[in-house]
Parts: structure tokens; C-alpha cells; sequence
């Protein structure tokens, strides 16, 4: 028969098809044998509808065939086949899709559903076949027939001879280039892999025959190789099945084999929804985090599949970013997806699924905290920082949906609490949430800003993480519950005696204070009398917005703006470095210099922070030892 050509669209059209459409060449395998099981659903359909065939599952099954010397890749379906009309019809037509128009003729039966809509996954085979040729014998049909193409030239459809009903399809892969090794798709190891990572959920069988190697008959050491039939799909997915059938082993076998990691789940969501739209998904907590988790490099997704099979390794769009720790997979067969298949519109299901699994994520969270203390802690170990990045994004979005899932170590038992045991166990009195900076537990234990405050058995929250006081300062507050860090300006502890004795030296010593402030120019914002030292004679607070552990982190940062606290040096006025002060401001201006500048520079110290001139700190100090 002579050569006929595509009736719809042009070279152009088809070169557009083969080279733009599809990201990876290998999606090749996921088109045919997507569209094989089409062709066994339509025979389930017919056999809904005619007393005439008796639809016998164990009699479909798909068959992957290859030959290294011929250049071959084979694979044969025993679904419904195709008539001279419908290949002429669907496969000279491109972006005719037969999956879709037998879907619009027929009414849809639940268990069963057409997995191709848009006719065009047929013609990723010319990605990696320089011919592709298709025999098929439709059901009901005396003949069967050939379609064979070499590309956008056009095709050939002659009569042929095949016995069973069903479809075979033959792709000449190419010759092997300097930038695609081909020989990859006829491997059966390499294709076995295809197979198992996007249709390992077809419901038919896949068989390949898999070269394996037994012992020689009556030797001890002596190898053979043979060709052995092997079903390399799974086809009955986990998330189908009944919650009831599964243990927590099955669903941790699962989620070795998915490669999601080399830890066990710390939990796992198994969900089933139906409604206005229907999906399935299994959800995990994974226990630790990949090596790349803080990195640009980590991807975060779930993977998403249609009816089965997989269309997206990973859908960023169904995880936040605050829980793109969790690993897993959703099953919908009401995505809009886009003609290739491999990316989602965006669309309001899609926004829905997502809403719903951020819901179901937190759910199990809380459920883990309240549960299984030590688990969570395990988890907030591995993942609390992207919590605490979550509250910080988006200008503090998403802080309602994540404050109580927050962990802080505390003051009274040196391990972390919430918020909501920090609340529980404040006394009556107290009226903030109190927390402290630094870079260790050990350090900010001996910060003497704390010395008030735990006198009266205030709790404080110990932040250590870079991250934990610019989470806090988006906070704002939690239960209604104000929280203030012990360096404020004001810690809201009403002493009435006390503030009278502060008013009445600062008016006594209004001096000395503002000389100090002289000596000291621009280095501090002000000096001032304590009243939160004890036993410590100088700390800083600070007065504003950026506390003197941010300015720390923010000037750390690459390009980074060069930031600066508003530093109080606060003056134990109980001390007996303060009598040192008086004295020498009445009696020798250089001595009340030097202890003014020695006195700023320990603060630094106390504070972690660089001395702006370490030998003159060092002369300082000499100097008092005279």
C-alpha cells in the first residue's frame, strides 16, 4: 500500500510532538504501556455489555519482549485491538485520542478507568525508535492489520497476519549517539526499573523475560544463563487496599522500596477521600532528615499518579514548604493534567488536594506530640527548624497553623517544651513568655539578664537555633500571652520599692550615667541602672526591634546589611564596682574612663560578642592589676 500521510498535522507538528512535549525519553515505556491497558479495559468494558465474552482477568496481561541483535523493542497486549479504521483513524490523527472517545461512548464503570485522554503518548516511541510499526487484530475482526511509520514522512497500513486478538507494537530503537546511549532501552535490568518506577501499579500483569543465573546441572561452581519469565509489576497498589488488610510493617516495606529513605517513618497517613474530588495518598514522617534537606538542593514533592500511574516523580505543588519534609504519594484521577501528562494544571483540585494534605499532616503532627513525646522529639530534631522557617516565611502566614507544634528547651528542665506546657505551668503572676538567646544551653544559663527572672521562678525559653528568636519576634504572642526576652528594655515585673530606688539614683546619678554615655560616644544607645542584676555588676540590654543575637546572625550573613542593637549598658547599682564608679568620677576622671571602657567591653564578652580593640582591653586590664 502506499505511503499515506498524518492527516491533521505536519512535520513540524510531529517533530514538536516527539522533541518538546515529553521531558525524559523514557516516558516512552509509561505511554505504551498505559495505553496496553486501555485496551484490556475496553474489553472489560465490552464484556459489560455483551453476554457474547466473559471477561477473565487472569487472561490479560502485557508482554515487554527485546532482541539486542535486531535492535528491538517489543510489547504485546491481549486487550481489545484496533480495526483498519481505528488505526488509520487514531494513529494517523495525531492528538486522536481512542481512550478518550471510547470514554465519552461509553459509561464509566467504578474499578476501571481509561488512563489515556489525549493521543499523544503513542508518538513519544519515535524518541527513541527510527521505525515503529503497529499490528493489531481487533476483537470481533477475521483480519488483522499493520500501521508502520519511520516519523512525520507519514505511514503505511496493510493487511497482516496475526492469530490472537490484541495489539503488538515494535520500535527500531536508534543507533547509540555521543549524547543518548539507546542501548539503555533494550536492557531488560535498565527496563525492568522503567517499568517498576511509572507503571507498577498497572492493574494487569507485566511480564519480561529476565536473564538469570543458576548453578550448572551437577556442578558446584559453574554458572548459566537463562531467560526467566518474571511479572515485574506489582498491580495492586497499597493505597487501594483496605486499611485493615495492612500493618505498620507494610506500610514501612512500602516505604523502603519507594527509596523515600533509609530511616523507618516515625508515622504514616494512610487517606482516602471521596467527594468533589477523590483521591488517595500515603503520607510519611520520615525520622531524619536526607543530608541535603537544608540545602538548595533538595526537591520537595509528593508523587503524584493518575489511575495507577506515576505522572510526576515529584508534585511540589501538594506540600507547603513547612512540611516539605514529608514523603509519600497521592493517586487522583480527577487532576487536570496537561497533554504530555507530566505536568499539572493549576487548578482548583489540585489547590484542594494540597489544602486537605497540609490538614491531614498537621493532624498527625499534633496526634505524634501528644502521643509519642519521645517520637516527636525525634522528629523536631530532624525537622523543627523548617517549622520554625515556616512561621518566618511569608511574612508570618502560615504562624497560626504552626505555633503549637513549636518545641523550645526551658530553663526548668533543660529539655524542650511546647508552648502550650510553657503556659500551663506559668504561676499566676507572670504575665509574659520569657526567652533568652544564645549560642549554647551552657551560655545563656549564665547570662546574668536571667538572675531576676528565675529568682521568681519564671520560666525561661532557651533559643538557640539561629533561627528560633526571628520566629518568636513574628509571634508576636501565643495564647495571648506576650512574649518578652529577658535583655528587654522592660521586663514587666511590677516592684514599686524597686522602681522608686531606680528613679531616686538615676536622679542621684544622673551624672555619672550620662558620662558614661559620653565616654562610651555612639557604642551604646544609653547607660542606665538595673534592675534584673543580682550578682553580675554590667549587662546589656537592648532597646528596639533587633536584639544583639540577631545583629550576631544578620552580620554573619553573605552581603549581609551591617545592623546594629540598640545596646543599654545597664550598671548593677548593688554592686561594689558601682562605689568603684562614684569614687572615681569624684576623684580621678581617668580611672572612671577606664573602668567606664572595661565595664563595656566585659558586657561584649558576656554577650559572645568581638572586643572592638583587644589590646586596648588587654592594656585595660594591666592597668587595674597596677
Amino acid at each position: 500500500m502506499a505511503k499515506k500521510q498524518f492527516k491533521s498535522e505536519s512535520k513540524r507538528l510531529l517533530d514538536l510532538m516527539i522533541h518538546s512535549i515529553y521531558t525524559h525519553k523514557e516516558i516512552f515505556i509509561r505511554e505504551l504501556i498505559s495505553n496496553a491497558s486501555d485496551a484490556m479495559d475496553k474489553m472489560y468494558y465490552k464484556a459489560l455489555t455483551t453476554d457474547k465474552l466473559d471477561f477473565n482477568k487472569d487472561n490479560y496481561k502485557i508482554k515487554i519482549i527485546t532482541n539486542k541483535e535486531d535492535r528491538t523493542f517489543k510489547i504485546i497486549d491481549t486487550g481489545i485491538g484496533m480495526t483498519k479504521e481505528e488505526l488509520d483513524k487514531n494513529l494517523g490523527t495525531i492528538a486522536k485520542s481512542g481512550s478518550l472517545n471510547f470514554k465519552e461512548e461509553n459509561d464509566a464503570q467504578e474499578g476501571y478507568d481509561i488512563i489515556g485522554q489525549f493521543g499523544v503518548g503513542f508518538y513519544s516511541s519515535f524518541m527513541v525508535a527510527d521505525e515503529v510499526m503497529v499490528k493489531s487484530k481487533a476483537y470481533g475482526s477475521e483480519e488483522a492489520y499493520c500501521w508502520t511509520s519511520k516519523g512525520a514522512d507519514g505511514y503505511t497500513l496493510d493487511i497482516c497476519s496475526k492469530e490472537d486478538v490484541g495489539t503488538e507494537i515494535t520500535l527500531t530503537i536508534k543507533e547509540n549517539t555521543e549524547d543518548e546511549n539507546y542501548d539503555t532501552y533494550l536492557n531488560p535490568y535498565h527496563l525492568k526499573s522503567l517499568v517498576k518506577k511509572y507503571s507498577d501499579f498497572i492493574r494487569y500483569p507485566i511480564i519480561m523475560e529476565i536473564p538469570v543465573s543458576n548453578l550448572k546441572e551437577g556442578s558446584k561452581d559453574e554458572f548459566e544463563e537463562s531467560l526467566e519469565e518474571q511479572t515485574v509489576n506489582s498491580m495492586v497498589p497499597i493505597w487501594r487496599k483496605n486499611k485493615n488488610e495492612l500493618k505498620d510493617e507494610d506500610y514501612e516495606n512500602f516505604y523502603s522500596e519507594k527509596h523515600y529513605g533509609f530511616d523507618k517513618p516515625i508515622k504514616h497517613a494512610h487517606i482516602s477521600v471521596e467527594g468533589a474530588i477523590r483521591y488517595n495518598a500515603i503520607l510519611f514522617i520520615p525520622e531524619k532528615a536526607p543530608y541535603d534537606y537544608y540545602t538548595k538542593d533538595y526537591e520537595k514533592g509528593l508523587e503524584l499518579y493518575s489511575n495507577g500511574v506515576l505522572i510526576m516523580h515529584r508534585a511540589p505543588e501538594l506540600l507547603p514548604d513547612h512540611f516539605s519534609f514529608v514523603k509519600g504519594l497521592v493517586d487522583s484521577e480527577d487532576l487536570s493534567l496537561n497533554i504530555s501528562r507530566e505536568m499539572l494544571q493549576h487548578d482548583r483540585q489540585l489547590k484542594l488536594i494540597s489544602k486537605n494534605i497540609e490538614k491531614q499532616i498537621k493532624k498527625e503532627l499534633l496526634s505524634l506530640l501528644k502521643n509519642n513525646r519521645e517520637a516527636y522529639d525525634k522528629f523536631y530534631e530532624s525537622f523543627g527548624r523548617q517549622l520554625k522557617y515556616g512561621i518566618y516565611a511569608d511574612y508570618g502566614m502560615n504562624k497560626d497553623l504552626l505555633s503549637d507544634l513549636l518545641l523550645f528547651y526551658s530553663s526548668k528542665d533543660k529539655k524542650l517544651v511546647s508552648l502550650d506546657e510553657y503556659i500551663e505551668r506559668m504561676p499566676d503572676d507572670q504575665n509574659f513568655i520569657y526567652y533568652a538567646t544564645g549560642e549554647s544551653l551552657e551560655k545563656i544559663e549564665k547570662l546574668p539578664q536571667t538572675e531576676q527572672l528565675l529568682d521568681r521562678n519564671y520560666e525561661i525559653l532557651y533559643l538557640v537555633d539561629d533561627i528560633d528568636e526571628f520566629a518568636v519576634k513574628v509571634l508576636t504572642n501565643y495564647r495571648e500571652k506576650e512574649f518578652r526576652s529577658v535583655t528587654s528594655n522592660d521586663l514587666g515585673i511590677e516592684d514599686l520599692d524597686n522602681k522608686e530606688e531606680l528613679e531616686e539614683e538615676i536622679e542621684k546619678n544622673k551624672d555619672l550615667f550620662a558620662k558614661m554615655k559620653t565616654i562610651l560616644d555612639d557604642k551604646v544607645f544609653d547607660v542606665r541602672p538595673s534592675k534584673r542584676l543580682k550578682n553580675h555588676p554590667v549587662c546589656f540590654a537592648n532597646d528596639g526591634d533587633i536584639s544583639i543575637e540577631m545583629e550576631k546572625i544578620l552580620n554573619q550573613m553573605p552581603n549581609g546589611q551591617q545592623v546594629k542593637a540598640d545596646k543599654v549598658l545597664e550598671i548593677n547599682i548593688e554592686h561594689k564596682v558601682f562605689d568603684a564608679l562614684k569614687a572615681a568620677l569624684k576623684d580621678n576622671e581617668d580611672d572612671f574612663a577606664l573602668y567606664t571602657k572595661v565595664l563595656y567591653d566585659q558586657a561584649r564578652l558576656i554577650e559572645g560578642l568581638s572586643i572592638d580593640d583587644p589590646v586596648e582591653f588587654a592594656d585595660n586590664i594591666w592597668k587595674l592589676m597596677k
